[in-house]
C-alpha cells in the first residue's frame, strides 16, 4: 500500500496537483455568483415574475435561474438577440449578461485539459487516479494512528510527517468526495452511466383553449416560488395554442397560456436526482459552504504533495540497502526491525547477509509490515529497540495491534537494543517477546539484549542463534559512521565550579572556511531535536538535546562533565575557534503544541536547555511556566540572564525554582507539589507539559504530576495519548 501510493504520488503528482489547483479555481465561481446575486422575497412566484419580466422585456423567450439565484432573460426582439440580468425584484433589465471568460476558460481546463472528448477522458481517468491515492492514503493514515479510534489524536515524526499526516486528515474527505463525484460525472458524459432514465422530458402538448389569460393570474406558474425555478420558456408570441414550459428543481411541467392549468408533468427519476446531487457536491454550484469546503480540501493537495514527496525521499535515504531481499511468501526465515534512528536496520543487514551465505532465503522488514502469515517461513527473529521509557519505535508502533491478527506459527526469537543507563532497558522488546509467546509461538532463543550498539553482545546472540540453527552464524557488525560535518565552538559558558558538578553552555557555528555560495553552512534543526557528537577515538556518538534552532544561527547544547565521560570530558576541554564533528537527529516527539494554551516546562540540571530554547522561541507569548532545578543559585542557576530576559520580554509567565544545596531547599518535584494548585489549574485549560532531564528526576516528576492531576480525574498515560504529556529523559 505504501509503496503504490508513493509510486503514484510521485509520477502523477503533477497532473493532481494540476487539477486540484484549477478545482481551487473553479471553487471560488459560486462564492462570487452569491455574492453579486440580487437577492429577491421569499414569497416571489413564478407567475408574478414571469408576468413582470414579459411587460419590462418585450420579446422575451426564455427566463433561466442559475443555481446561485441569477435571473437571464434571453430575448429576441427585431431579429436582434441579447441577454440581459433580470432584478428578481422588478423584472427589469439590471444589466447585460456575459459569462466570466476567466471560469469558462479554467472550466474547460479542468474537464477537458481543452482537449475535447479525449481530454474528457483523461480527466475522468484523473479523477479515479485521485480517487485512489485518496483510498490509500486514508488506509495508511488509520493504519499510522493505530486504528479509526485514534485518527484524531496527535500526529507524530518529523514536521514533515506531522504536517503531511495533518493535511490528511483535513483533506482526505474532500479528496475522496470530489474524486468519486468526478469520476461519476465523467462516466455520465460518455454515457457509461445513465444521467436520467431515458426521454425524461415529454413532447409539449398544444392548448385547447384559444384565449390568452395575464401571466400573474396561471394558477399552475403560481404555485411554484421562485427559489424552485430552474427555466420558464415562454409561448411564441401571437399563438394561443402555445404553452409555458416550466423546468423545476422537481421536474418539467407545461401550462395552459389561457387557464393556467399543468397540462403534464414529468417528476425527476432517480437518476437525474442523483446526478444533480453528485453535480452539486462536485462543483458547489448553489451550495457556498460546500464549494469552500472543496477548494479548502483542492489547495491541501499541492502541499500534500511536496511533503509526501520529502517523506518519501527521507525514507529512501535511511533505509538501508537489503542486497537480496527476497519476498516475505517466499522467505523461511523473516527479520523484523523495530528502528527510531536507523541503527537497528544496520544489525539487521549485517545479520541478513550472514544468514544468506548459509543458504537461507531472508526477508527483512520493519516490524509495522507485519503480515497476517509467512507462507513458507519456520523462523521470525525480531531486533526491536527501545524508544524512550519503554516505548515502542518509530517503525514498530503498529506491531502488538497487527500481531492480534497474526495466524502463522514460526519459532522466534527477539533481541533487544537499548542502553542500560534506562529504566525501561529493552523494556519494548520484552513487551513484543512475551505478545509473541502468548501467541503460542515457541521460543528459539530466550530474550537476549544489545547494551549501546554492542558489536560483542551481537555476536554472542548470534552465535547461540547459529548453535540453535546448526550453523556456523558469525556476526560481525561495523556500525557504520554517521556523516558528519564540522561545527567550531564559538562560545562557552561555565557553571557548577563551585559545587563540584561543572556545566558548561557551549554555542557552536559553521567554519567560516569559505565564504558565498559555497560557505560551509548549519545543518537544519529545532529546538528539542538532538545533536550526535562523535568525540575522538570513539565509534558511537553522544546525543545532546538542542537549546537553539539553526534559524538563530548557532547550535547550542549544555553539558554536565561526567567523570570519566568520554564525550563530556572532550567537550568540556574543548576552547574557542576548535571544532567537533556532529550531525542532527530530528527529535519530533518532544515539540510543543501548536496554539496559544499553556506550556509547563519541567527541567532541572542541565536538561533545562531545551525548555530555555522553547522560552525563547515563544513569538506568540503563549502562557509559558518553567519550574526548574538545581543544586545552588549561586553557581549552577543555568541560563539565568536568558530567563530574566525572556521573563522582562514576556516569552516567559513565570519562572519557578529549587536549590537542592541551600539550607530549606529540595528538589523540582517537590517545588511541582507546592505548586499542585496552579499545576491543576493549568492542565484544566488544556496546558502540554514537557519534562527534561535525567532518567531519575522525570521519574519522581511524574509521579508528583499523577499526585496533582488525581483529583481532576486524569492521569500521565491519559495525557500522553493526547499529545499533553511528553519527556525527554537521559
Amino acid at each position: 500500500m505504501r509503496s503504490f501510493h508513493s509510486l503514484a504520488g510521485l509520477f502523477g503528482g503533477l497532473l493532481v496537483i494540476f487539477m486540484a489547483t484549477t478545482g481551487f479555481v473553479l471553487s471560488l465561481q459560486p462564492l462570487a455568483d452569491t455574492a453579486t446575486t440580487m437577492a429577491a422575497d421569499s414569497g416571489v412566484t413564478v407567475a408574478a415574475l414571469a408576468d413582470r419580466v414579459a411587460a419590462e422585456l418585450p420579446g422575451v423567450e426564455r427566463l433561466v435561474r442559475s443555481a446561485s439565484g441569477q435571473l437571464v432573460a434571453y430575448t429576441a426582439e427585431n431579429g436582434v438577440r441579447s441577454a440581459v440580468i433580470v432584478d428578481p425584484q422588478t423584472g427589469a433589465a439590471a444589466g447585460a449578461y456575459a459569462p466570466s471568460a476567466i471560469f469558462s476558460f479554467i472550466t474547460d481546463l479542468h474537464r477537458s485539459f481543452m482537449l475535447g472528448n479525449v481530454g474528457h477522458g483523461a480527466a475522468g481517468v484523473t479523477a479515479l487516479f485521485i480517487l485512489a491515492l485518496a483510498i490509500s492514503g486514508m488506509l495508511l493514515l488509520v493504519g499510522k494512528m493505530g486504528g479509526w479510534r485514534k485518527l484524531l489524536t496527535a500526529s507524530r515524526g518529523t514536521g514533515s510527517q506531522r504536517l503531511h499526516t495533518d493535511l490528511a486528515r483535513i483533506g482526505v474527505a474532500v479528496l475522496l468526495l470530489t474524486s468519486l463525484t468526478g469520476a461519476y460525472m465523467s462516466a455520465v458524459n460518455f454515457a457509461l452511466l445513465p444521467e436520467n432514465a431515458g426521454a425524461m422530458f415529454a413532447f409539449p402538448p398544444a392548448s385547447a383553449g384559444e384565449t390568452v389569460a395575464p401571466i400573474a393570474s396561471l394558477e399552475a406558474l403560481a404555485a411554484i416560488p421562485l427559489a424552485d425555478l430552474r427555466e420558464l420558456t415562454f409561448p411564441a408570441a401571437g399563438d394561443a395554442t402555445d404553452v409555458f414550459t416550466v423546468t423545476t428543481q422537481a421536474g418539467q411541467g407545461f401550462v395552459d397560456q389561457g387557464t393556467g392549468a399543468m397540462l403534464s408533468f414529468t417528476p425527476n427519476d432517480g437518476w437525474q436526482r442523483a446526478y444533480e446531487f453528485i453535480y452539486l457536491l462536485h462543483t458547489g454550484q448553489g451550495a457556498p459552504m460546500v464549494a469552500l469546503l472543496v477548494g479548502l480540501g483542492a489547495l491541501s493537495v499541492p502541499l500534500l504533495a511536496v511533503t509526501g514527496t520529502i517523506i518519501w525521499w527521507m525514507r529512501r535515504r535511511n533505509t538501508p540497502r537489503i542486497v537480496g531481499n527476497v519476498s516475505w511468501r517466499d522467505a523461511d526465515t523473516v527479520i523484523l526491525v523495530g528502528s527510531e534512528g536507523g541503527s537497528s536496520w544496520g544489525f539487521a543487514a549485517t545479520l541478513q547477509d550472514a544468514l544468506r551465505q548459509q543458504g537461507q532465503r531472508v526477508h527483512v522488514a520493519a516490524m509495522n509490515e507485519l503480515r497476517r502469515s509467512y507462507p513458507n517461513a519456520s523462523r521470525l527473529l525480531v531486533l526491536a529497540a527501545t524508544y524512550g521509557d519503554g516505548a515502542a519505535p518509530a517503525s514498530a508502533r503498529q506491531f502488538l495491534a497487527k500481531l492480534e491478527h497474526f495466524t502463522a506459527t514460526p519459532a522466534f526469537a527477539v533481541l533487544g537494543f537499548g542502553d542500560q543507563g534506562f529504566a525501561q532497558f529493552c523494556g519494548f522488546a520484552a513487551k513484543v517477546d512475551a505478545a509473541l509467546a502468548a501467541k503460542g509461538l515457541i521460543h528459539l532463543l530466550p530474550l537476549a539484549s544489545v547494551d549501546r550498539q554492542s558489536a560483542g553482545h551481537f555476536a554472542a546472540w548470534g552465535k547461540s542463534l547459529g548453535g540453535r540453527f546448526g550453523l556456523p552464524l558469525l556476526l560481525n557488525h561495523v556500525a557504520a559512521r554517521p556523516a558528519t560535518s564540522k561545527l567550531v565552538l564559538v562560545e562557552r559558558t561555565l557553571y557548577g565550579m563551585e559545587v563540584q558538578a561543572p556545566v558548561a553552555v557551549l554555542k557552536f557555528a559553521a567554519p567560516q572556511s569559505r565564504r558565498g555560495w559555497f560557505a560551509p553552512r548549519l545543518p537544519r534543526f529545532e529546538v528539542g531535536d538532538l545533536v550526535g557528537i562523535v568525540p575522538p577515538g570513539a565509534d558511537a556518538p553522544r546525543y545532546y538535546s538542542l537549546a537553539s534552532a539553526s534559524p538563530d544561527g548557532m547550535l547550542e547544547i549544555c553539558v554536565r562533565k561526567q567523570s570519566g565521560g568520554l564525550c563530556s570530558e572532550f567537550l568540556h576541554a574543548l576552547v574557542p575557534g576548535e571544532a567537533i564533528d556532529s550531525f542532527i537527529r530530528p527529535n519530533p516527539d518532544f515539540r510543543p503544541k501548536a496554539g496559544r494554551r499553556p506550556l509547563i516546562l519541567i527541567g532541572a540540571g542541565a536538561g533545562v536547555a531545551p525548555l530555555v530554547g522553547f522560552a525563547r522561541h515563544n513569538r506568540h507569548r503563549r502562557p509559558v511556566h518553567l519550574f526548574f532545578g538545581g543544586r545552588d543559585p549561586a553557581s549552577d542557576f543555568l541560563y539565568r540572564d536568558d530567563l530574566e530576559t525572556a521573563l522582562d520580554e514576556g516569552l516567559l509567565t513565570s519562572l519557578n525554582t529549587r536549590f537542592s544545596r541551600v539550607l530549606g531547599g529540595g528538589y523540582v518535584q517537590d517545588l511541582v507539589m507546592d505548586e499542585a494548585d496552579a499545576v491543576r489549574g493549568l492542565v484544566s485549560k488544556g496546558a502540554q507539559i514537557m519534562v527534561c532531564g535525567g532518567r531519575d528526576m522525570a521519574n519522581d516528576v511524574r509521579a508528583a504530576i499523577e499526585t496533582c492531576l488525581a483529583p481532576l480525574g486524569l492521569s500521565v498515560d491519559g495525557l500522553k495519548q493526547k499529545g499533553l504529556y511528553l519527556e525527554d529523559a537521559y
